[in-house]
């Protein structure tokens, strides 16, 4: 897949890990309707692109992504009808956190700086949330008089809780990156000298992994928080017997009795 460049998000796979970076920085990476539409392209790009083997999502500047773009939402607001306005919930958040959600392979949220909005609802529906020790979230929707989307009523609780879901929700405030790591909104937190490097050992190391059976795993920790437990038995059954029948498992018990290191293919 060739690198995208020169629009609002880039696209670029270096070493199976493709990069999807929001370049909206003196906007702080803001979500105007050309910014969502190249996102979602982006995401499904890397679902599909054979090279991909692990993804991760980042911002330029100081912000990752401040959610909508309230310059264009004016106007919106002022030119458009307001069914038409707020469709663009069903047409691009939800969409795109489905597909961050969906993905079938590990997804990594390289959280740069603030994440506010729909911003934090990306990073929330990530598998790693690895911040700089400079950055925060703000669940900012009710100091605008909005309800939430991009998934967060969802990601939020299973994250910190209903209790503390439901405080950062109608009390929005900037929770700071050490706040996040004791709660359980960041995976990691590291120094902004170490970030960069930090963030592709990660991905890389998930990307010389059995993608099917993370997908696998994914997939099943999703069903099981909807379903009864006999379902999620079912589910992890027919899991266990697709990744049981990968070259992949394959590779890990041969080179388990040989005492030597797996390589995976990702099948």
């Amino acid at each position: 897949m060739p690198e995208t460049t020169g629009g609002a998000v880039r696209y670029e796979v270096t070493s199976h890990v493709a990069t999807i970076t929001l370049d909206r920085p003196d906007a702080m990476n803001s979500l105007t309707a050309q910014t969502r539409t190249e996102l979602k392209d982006a995401l499904h790009t890397a679902a599909s692109d054979g090279d991909a083997r692990a993804v991760v999502l980042t911002g330029t500047g100081k912000a990752f992504c401040v959610g909508q773009d309230l310059k264009e939402h004016v106007a919106s607001l002022e030119e458009k009808p307001i069914d038409e306005v707020w469709s663009v919930v069903a047409t691009d958040y939800s969409p795109i956190a489905t597909a961050i959600a969906t993905m079938p392979k590990p997804v990594i949220a390289a959280v740069n700086g603030v994440a506010a909005g729909a911003g934090a609802s990306l990073a929330f529906a990530a598998d790693f949330r690895i911040l700089t020790d400079t950055a925060s979230y703000n669940l900012a929707f009710a100091n605008i008089a909005l309800s939430c989307d991009t998934g967060a009523s969802w990601t939020l609780p299973r994250l910190v809780g209903h209790a503390k879901a439901t405080e950062l929700l109608l009390l929005p405030r900037a929770v700071r990156a050490d706040e996040a790591l004791a709660i359980g909104l960041a995976t990691e937190v590291v120094g902004i000298d170490d970030f960069e490097s930090h963030v592709r050992e990660l991905a890389l190391k998930l990307a010389s992994g059995p993608t099917l059976a993370y997908a696998s795993i994914r997939r099943a920790l999703a069903y099981s928080a909807t379903h009864s437990f006999a379902e999620a038995l079912d589910y992890e059954g027919q899991k266990m017997a697709l990744t049981g029948a990968s070259n992949d498992h394959r590779a890990a018990v041969n080179a388990f009795l040989e005492k030597q290191t797996p390589n995976f293919d990702g099948h």
